[in-house]
């Protein structure tokens, strides 16, 4: 069953496991092996599946340090690689948790999946490089909690997690890639070129269910989510909103206004 193993790649704490047992639901899924039926009672998953550290503390308590010195770089590639991480459950608990979606929508969300995991799969081998390790340092649960308030509403999570808190993402990678630069670190930037590049396409499959979703609801995507934002009080940075990888994640322009 599909769901069954979505739910126990979810729960599982490993990184390596979760990631292994990711890959094998792609690869099983493809070739037929497994029926999309739901579950009669969805469990609400309050702690998804992570390992012990890294320790979960308040945002302004997470290292930062400047970039021209290895601490910094591990800082920052610790506080990626812990995104990412996050990344990957939640886009398990986005197949797990709306189970009357179509085929796609899985298929969706568990490429993304599939892409989170190789991303944190590449931060761990830099931090390795670099004699670090993912859970070395701190790190905060935004995205989760955000995944939290939004669960009982398929409308909200794809308008707040992928097209709000991920879509960040966008908007910050490319000044990272520039500092990284001027510290000749290549080797990182090529890891965040990769991310940057997917995680336009991640942000877009948010986008398409979002519409989706307000489309069975007969309600505007584009009020509803103007109103989500002002609900929640979440925003970006107009100084520094990638707008051409948001438009090509499919962002609208009175969006974007709206966002910033």
């Amino acid at each position: 069953m599909f769901f069954d193993r979505i739910k126990q790649a979810l729960l599982q704490k490993d990184p390596a496991q979760k990631i292994q047992m990711v890959n094998r639901l792609q690869s099983d899924v493809a070739n037929g092996e497994l029926e999309f039926l739901a579950h009669e009672h969805i469990e609400s998953i309050d702690v998804p599946g992570r390992p012990d550290k890294p320790e979960l503390v308040h945002p302004s308590q997470v290292a930062r340090r400047k970039l021209n010195s290895q601490k910094g770089r591990i800082a920052l590639i610790h506080a990626i690689c812990h995104i990412e991480f996050n990344a990957i459950n939640l886009a398990l608990d986005a197949a797990y948790r709306f189970q009357q979606m179509p085929r796609d929508y899985y298929l969706d969300w568990l490429q993304v999946a599939v892409e989170e995991a190789r991303h944190f799969n590449l931060l761990t081998e830099r931090l390795s490089q670099l004699g670090s390790y993912y859970g070395e340092l701190s790190a905060h649960n935004g995205l989760w909690e955000m995944a939290q308030k939004t669960r009982h509403s398929l409308v909200e999570r794809m308008a707040l997690v992928p097209r709000v808190l991920e879509a960040r993402g966008l908007d910050v990678t490319p000044g990272m890639i520039e500092r990284l630069r001027a510290v000749d670190d290549q080797q990182t930037v090529d890891i965040l070129e990769v991310i940057l590049r997917e995680e336009i396409g991640h942000v877009e499959v948010g986008t398409r269910w979002f519409r989706y979703a307000c489309e069975q609801q007969q309600i505007n995507s584009e009020s509803t989510f103007i109103a989500l934002l002002r609900r929640y009080a979440v925003s970006a940075d107009p100084a520094s909103m990638h707008v051409a990888a948001r438009e090509r994640a499919g962002f609208s322009k009175a969006e974007l206004k709206a966002l910033s």
